[in-house]
């Protein structure tokens, strides 16, 4: 029985993920939803209490396919440039592949919608952040390298670049992909970014 009830909440979610990849700029209606899916509102709202509860099914989705590879990165990866490669590729290659996330991502999706879930956006990349700087100071205590303008410069600079690919992502209506000259990018920026600690 809580198998079955795991896999109706598993198909609501991907069917609100879909619907958001597939009407950029509408707002989701339950009664929407409930049709994608298949099953009446009231079917719906037994497996998520509200709206805003299967938007943060999707922000939890979010939170916990990034940051169990985040940690994976950190923990198997030691040099400081290939890991915050690493870090940035993942998230733009996972926006690439979620386009409705990212709707959720820009808060494109979430106007109208419980100021909470804005907050648990914030959250998702002040946390980005937290780990990219994470790895900046440590690489000025491990490889004796720093950052060239400051961990905390540095962090912002890298968060706002991934937040400005996904934004285009989004704005593009997913034509714009994140990781699209991406290779080429990272090769100006990387050079740049650490410098031999004096």
């Amino acid at each position: 029985m809580t198998t079955k009830k795991s896999d109706r909440r598993t198909e609501i979610l991907q069917a609100l993920a879909a619907m958001l990849e597939s009407s950029p700029g509408a707002r989701i209606t339950t009664a929407a939803l409930a049709k994608e899916v298949g099953v009446s509102e009231a079917a719906l709202y037994r497996h998520f209490p509200s709206k805003a509860k299967m938007f943060e099914g999707l922000i939890e989705f979010i939170e916990e396919t990034l940051f169990t590879r985040i940690h994976r990165i950190v923990q198997e990866e030691s040099d400081v440039l290939v890991r915050l490669e690493m870090i940035l590729k993942l998230t733009l290659g996972f926006a690439e592949q979620n386009p409705g996330m990212c709707r959720l991502l820009t808060a494109d999706a979430l106007a109208g919608e419980t100021e909470r879930l804005r907050v648990r956006i914030a959250q998702l990349f002040d946390r980005i952040e937290t780990q990219l700087r994470q790895v900046l100071r440590e690489s000025e205590l491990k490889q004796a390298m720093r950052p060239a303008m400051g961990s905390n410069a540095c962090a912002n600079y890298l968060l706002a670049l991934l937040e400005g690919k996904i934004r285009q992502y989004v704005r593009t209506e997913f034509k714009t992909k994140p990781t699209q000259a991406w290779q080429e990018q990272w090769q100006v920026i990387a050079p740049s970014l650490m410098i031999d600690h004096d």
